[in-house]
């Protein structure tokens, strides 16, 4: 049988294969392991949720602490950007936006310098929008809310698919060994039969 029933169906042998005379002990080991596979990965459920939860509340956390210690603010540019920004190793600025000096203000009227990014071949004196921290140096914006509540669905799948992950992988390992038994125990008896045949 083929196609997605035909899967199921060997799934289902795997997991459940009944009382044939035809199974071997290493074939119930395999299904009772993947029972215990199965039974782990839905138990990592809530775990996983737990732990997305407590990632959200940290986020949420550190946003409300960065909402109230970074402030907007706008900066000039002290120089002409370059017409076309080019990175090395692929992680640098945007490629429609480059480095350039620039100056702006803090709360308090002190005057501070800078790299910011602005627009490709943008003039001197643009105003570039910038986000600054309590002493009136360049930060980055705070998080926010759909962020906090992203990474907190990231931590909870990827610890989920971590703790799968290991278990497949034990489970895997243990049909690898199974598998080599069952071929040994083929080869023993295959010998066997030929020698007897002798006779």
């Amino acid at each position: 049988m083929r196609g997605p029933s035909g899967r199921i169906a060997r799934f289902r042998r795997r997991l459940h294969p009944g009382r044939n005379p035809l199974v071997r002990a290493g074939d119930r080991l395999e299904a009772v392991l993947l029972a215990l596979v199965i039974a782990g990965a839905l138990l990592a459920l809530p775990f996983a949720a737990a732990f997305g939860s407590d990632t959200y509340a940290a986020q949420t956390a550190r946003a409300e602490q960065e909402r109230t210690t970074r402030h907007p603010a706008t900066a000039v540019s002290l120089a002409s950007a370059a017409s076309q920004s080019y990175s090395t190793d692929g992680a640098g600025a945007p490629a429609d936006q480059t480095t350039v000096p620039a100056a702006w203000f803090d709360a308090r009227g002190a005057r501070h310098t800078g790299d910011v990014l602005a627009d490709a071949g943008s003039p001197a004196g643009t105003r570039v929008p910038v986000w600054l921290d309590q002493h009136g140096e360049l930060t980055t914006e705070p998080l926010t809310p759909s962020t906090s509540a992203a990474d907190g669905v990231f931590a909870a799948i990827l610890l989920w698919v971590a703790i799968t992950g290991a278990l497949a992988g034990v489970y895997g390992a243990a049909r690898f060994v199974l598998s080599r038994l069952h071929s040994a125990a083929w080869d023993r008896a295959w010998a066997e039969a030929r020698h007897d045949s002798r006779f």
